[in-house]
């Protein structure tokens, strides 16, 4: 009888959680600074489970951030499984993008929250490097891309994007960006006697 009691609770928290992070989300996008009282509040939680879950702002900023990059990683296999490989690079870098700007007050947050004294470390990439380390591998067994390239090298090559402000133009420029870079990737591939192929149609 005990574990069916549990039950609910156990959902009614995961509930919560999940709309914490949630609705922390879209408030550290708009304001990275914004307090956690407020984000409780607009999460219909109390401040006591608020800080069940999240501790710290630390913790909130830094379980949003892995959560977000998985979402990015994850879509790599999904890619993969929907267009041909180079194809599903190309897309991915887009969903990339579309990352890094429309979270850059994400980033800003993840910045303040890690940037204190004795404070957690930036978390490392490592989803996003095996979604690209996935995806070149593909790309290698196709003849669509240069052989050797590693995920470090495509991480640096499309570091550009974090240079771009994310105002509303930002699309057609990581565009051209993105479409130089895979034209890069695809120069020199054994299946396409280096000649550049169209890049996947955008939204």
């Amino acid at each position: 009888m005990q574990h069916n009691k549990d039950a609910p609770l156990r959902s009614d928290a995961q509930r919560n959680r999940g709309r914490i992070l949630e609705v922390a989300l879209a408030e550290l996008t708009l304001h990275p600074d914004a307090p956690l009282s407020a984000i409780a509040r607009k999460a219909g939680v109390g401040q006591g489970t608020f800080y069940r879950n999240f501790p710290n702002r630390e913790a909130l900023v830094l379980e949003i951030y892995r959560h977000e990059m998985r979402q990015v990683a994850d879509s790599a296999a999904q890619l993969l499984g929907q267009l041909p490989p180079d194809q599903a690079l190309r897309a991915w870098m887009d969903r990339l993008a579309e990352f890094a700007m429309t979270k850059a007050g994400l980033a800003d947050a993840i910045r303040l929250a890690t940037s204190a004294p004795g404070g957690p470390e930036k978390p490392a990439h490592t989803p996003v490097t095996d979604a690209a380390e996935l995806l070149l591998r593909a790309n290698d067994a196709a003849g669509t891309i240069r052989p050797g390239m590693t995920p470090d090298d495509l991480v640096l090559a499309i570091g550009g994007l974090w240079q771009l402000a994310p105002t509303d133009d930002w699309r057609p420029r990581a565009a051209r960006l993105l479409d130089l870079v895979m034209d890069g990737l695809r120069t020199g591939a054994p299946g396409t006697g280096d000649r550049a192929l169209p890049s996947c149609p955008r939204r």
